[in-house]
């Protein structure tokens, strides 16, 4: 161990100061989660700067609570103070913390963390015997947070920035084709491409229960329930039928099975159709992950993707387990010959289209 006097006091005091600051947003995560769960953020963008009074009394809440938050807040730089005491949500702030429907939204994100952290025993415990923490050891806050953050995704940027630059993939929806999203989740992409693309037939398959209930319910509030349809299914074993085009959204980077997974796929796409696969964005060399985004992404990894993949005996490829290389290789382990990536400019996900 390096004794007192060969240590670079400078650089122990630059990496204090970041141990702080990351604690220090920590915190300021879980107050954006309490922001967002009550309605906060969304009421001082939509009435203006308050006090604490006033927007405890809009939001039937607790003043003492309501004041403490707002001075968090303001002292982690979310918020300000324009006058002593009354406080204001900057506009140039409002996309990422009031704006649900916008591609910057980050309240489903916020809403996750705390549900990713609930089976924290559970994870410990993997570190040291193995195995891993199953999707079903989550509360639901986690899905309803999955669902909101990627739902904000896809209703904003999906069809005008990431199918856009497949043309073609655009024209046989427009067209009308059959459909199927592997691993669907709560459905919101199927309900996006059914709204844009009335003529096609979609069908969502998930094999969490639960999660096609979701989507079940969320086609039928949007009104596609008629040309969208879920089922609970394991697709490693099989897709029933064939398909012109087949999705994943962040989804085989998750697959206990990734190979047997993308061996289904090739099985169930026809000849001439297209898979059109959503990564994560990340470089080929580990160790080119670097900075706030592939921090974040590997802390995903750790308290979900990997451990719900290694709580099935799977690969766990983990978060950043898709680069483009690794693309590109199971895809022609698959029997896949061409691999084209979408020019889309997106920090978080990469689109793929993948052809037989």
């Amino acid at each position: 161990m390096a004794t007192q006097h060969q240590l670079d006091e400078s650089k122990v005091e630059a990496f204090m100061e970041k141990a702080l600051g990351d604690v220090s947003g920590t915190m300021a995560v879980g107050l954006c989660h309490v922001g967002d769960r009550l309605g906060l953020f969304r009421d001082l963008a939509e009435h203006g700067p308050a006090g604490s009074a006033d927007l405890a009394d809009r939001l039937d809440l607790n003043e003492r609570y309501v004041r403490e938050w707002l001075r968090g807040l303001t002292a982690a730089g979310y918020l300000e103070e324009p006058e002593p005491g009354r406080f204001a949500l900057p506009p140039e702030h409002a996309p990422a913390l009031a704006e649900e429907s916008g591609p910057m939204f980050l309240g489903g994100v916020y809403q996750m963390l705390p549900a990713a952290l609930a089976p924290y025993e559970r994870l410990v415990e993997a570190f040291r015997s193995g195995g891993g923490v199953r999707q079903g050891d989550y509360p639901d806050l986690l899905w309803d947070g999955m669902s909101r953050f990627t739902g904000a995704w896809f209703e904003s940027v999906m069809v005008e920035d990431w199918l856009s630059t497949f043309p073609h993939v655009v024209e046989k929806l427009e067209r009308g084709v059959d459909v199927a999203d592997v691993g669907c989740g709560a459905g919101r992409a199927l309900t996006v491409l059914a709204k844009a693309f009335p003529r096609s037939r979609f069908t969502g398959f998930d094999n969490f229960p639960a999660q096609v209930e979701r989507a079940r319910a969320h086609a039928e509030r949007s009104g596609v329930a008629d040309r969208v349809t879920f089922a609970t299914v394991d697709a490693v074993r099989g897709l029933p039928g064939r398909y012109d085009l087949i999705t994943t959204f962040d989804v085989i980077h998750d697959a206990a099975d990734p190979k047997g997974l993308l061996a289904a796929i090739r099985a169930a796409v026809k000849d001439d159709g297209d898979y059109l696969m959503l990564e994560i964005n990340c470089q080929d060399r580990p160790q080119d992950n670097v900075g706030p985004v592939a921090s974040m992404l590997y802390g995903f990894s750790v308290f979900y993707c990997m451990t719900t993949s290694l709580a099935n005996g799977g690969a766990a490829l983990g978060t950043c387990g898709m680069p483009e290389a690794v693309v590109r290789d199971l895809t022609a382990e698959a029997g896949f010959r061409e691999v084209v990536r979408s020019t889309a400019d997106d920090p978080f996900n990469v689109l793929y289209d993948i052809r037989p």
